[in-house]
């Protein structure tokens, strides 16, 4: 630290209602590492706000330092390691107002989906979240926002109304289609990066209580033909269904289920809203098929959405590598087949996925998200539980990635990690348009 900030840390510690952390203070360590364990901040300070004004302390008070400024909330998505800077942790700014007449609700930037669905869910709404309640709705939002909604209803930075934001000025701004109208644009899609520092999000909520969705688990060895079987299924699938067709190496963990512990499967997931009727007629393309070894589609509850990724809700160290593809074609999915299933010895690649957008996606605009022309949405994640396999992994994913550089059209935010997410901004976001 500065001497600057050494001296005047305990008077800024009395001008906030929320909490600061210096290094070698108990709590600095837990407030340094998000979900992905593999990347973890080492500020000069960490803020953790309780309020939008004790954000603007932060914020002047960095200017006045000459510090710079991160900012992490639920820790999903690290954009670009704080190193001797200030770490503002936005945990503490947890409110969620429903407001079940208007179909919208209020959420401070230290929210996860979790309790946004649970008080929409009240009043048959839904928010549209990821593909787990445990993501932060801010971070995800910022990113676009593509979950199990998608085609029916759009990205999630679509359904945002207004923002609460405090600039690098320390200035407190509502940002809207009405007001600062550049700024609006910016942050829906544009990851937020240096723009300014997101205290408040409001949204629409929709009309979902119970969906069709879920899993269908087919013999790893049919992964190839799984893959071109759905790549026909999605041609002129409805704006009801949201689906994706997943590789995936279950690893040998104690809280993995114990017909999947350990073993690989090619799984067709998704969910249909609306219509569960519908949801019922189309997996029929499936079962009619081949009898899958697991069948878990079926009627539900949207409050069980987690349920359809079963994304991991424990910190992991892993690597994530997501891209648009232009054309799920034969040297594609011969690439991720044989990418992600073991050859020799344990499997490097934990899952990868392409997902179907489209739909009500492809026709809003206005927004900093950009690749709304495209309908292939691919995501591959690792684990690196060593120094050494994390070497191992990266040289893995970039022999995938350049495999697959005929088919990769551009970038998502949410879906990138560390430097690499930092570097794709641009190819992830639109021009302005007014």
């Amino acid at each position: 630290m500065t001497a600057l900030t050494t001296a005047s840390a305990d008077e800024l510690r009395d001008r906030l209602t929320g909490d600061i952390y210096l290094p070698g203070e108990l709590g600095y360590d837990g407030a340094t590492t998000g979900w992905n364990v593999l990347y973890t901040h080492r500020p000069a300070l960490i803020g953790v706000p309780a309020s939008v004004d004790d954000v603007v302390e932060l914020v002047r008070y960095a200017r006045a330092a000459g510090l710079g400024i991160g900012v992490m909330g639920t820790g999903h998505g690290p954009a670009a390691l704080v190193d001797g800077d200030l770490l503002i942790r936005t945990t503490k700014l947890d409110t969620v107002q429903v407001d079940p007449s208007a179909a919208t609700a209020r959420v401070g930037a230290g929210v996860k989906w979790g309790p946004v669905l649970d008080a929409a869910q009240q009043y048959g709404l839904a928010p549209l979240l990821g593909s787990t309640t445990d993501v932060g709705v801010v971070g995800y939002v910022l990113g676009g926002g593509f979950g199990w909604l998608g085609r029916k209803y759009g990205m999630a930075a679509d359904s945002v109304i207004s923002f609460q934001v405090v600039t690098t000025g320390g200035e407190v701004l509502r940002v809207s289609a009405d007001e600062n109208a550049e700024l609006f644009w910016a942050l829906r899609g544009g990851g937020a990066g240096s723009i300014a520092i997101v205290t408040e999000v409001e949204l629409n909520l929709y009309p979902v209580t119970t969906v069709y969705a879920g899993n269908l688990f087919y013999p790893a060895e049919m992964a190839a033909e799984v893959m071109r079987r759905w790549r026909e299924w999605i041609v002129d699938a409805p704006e009801e269904m949201t689906s994706a067709v997943t590789v995936m190496n279950f690893p040998p963990f104690e809280d993995v289920p114990e017909p999947l512990r350990g073993q690989s499967f090619v799984i067709v997931r998704g969910c249909v809203v609306d219509d569960l009727a519908l949801g019922e007629e189309l997996v029929s393309y499936w079962r009619n098929w081949q009898t899958p070894v697991l069948d878990m589609w079926g009627a539900m509850p949207f409050t069980q959405a987690d349920t359809i990724s079963n994304d991991p809700v424990d910190p992991l160290p892993v690597l994530i590598k997501g891209s648009w593809l232009g054309d799920l074609d034969d040297a594609a999915i011969g690439t991720l087949v044989d990418g992600t299933l073991p050859q020799d010895g344990p499997p490097l690649v934990l899952f990868s996925e392409v997902r179907h957008a489209g739909g009500v996606i492809s026709r809003n605009a206005g927004t900093a998200y950009g690749n709304r022309d495209q309908e292939l949405l691919l995501s591959i994640i690792a684990l690196a539980v060593t120094p050494e396999m994390t070497e191992a992994v990266k040289a893995h994913l970039e022999q995938m990635y350049a495999s697959l550089a005929p088919q990769r059209t551009g970038a998502y935010l949410n879906f990138l990690d560390g430097d690499d997410r930092r570097d794709a901004v641009r190819q992830g976001v639109s021009s302005f348009d007014r």
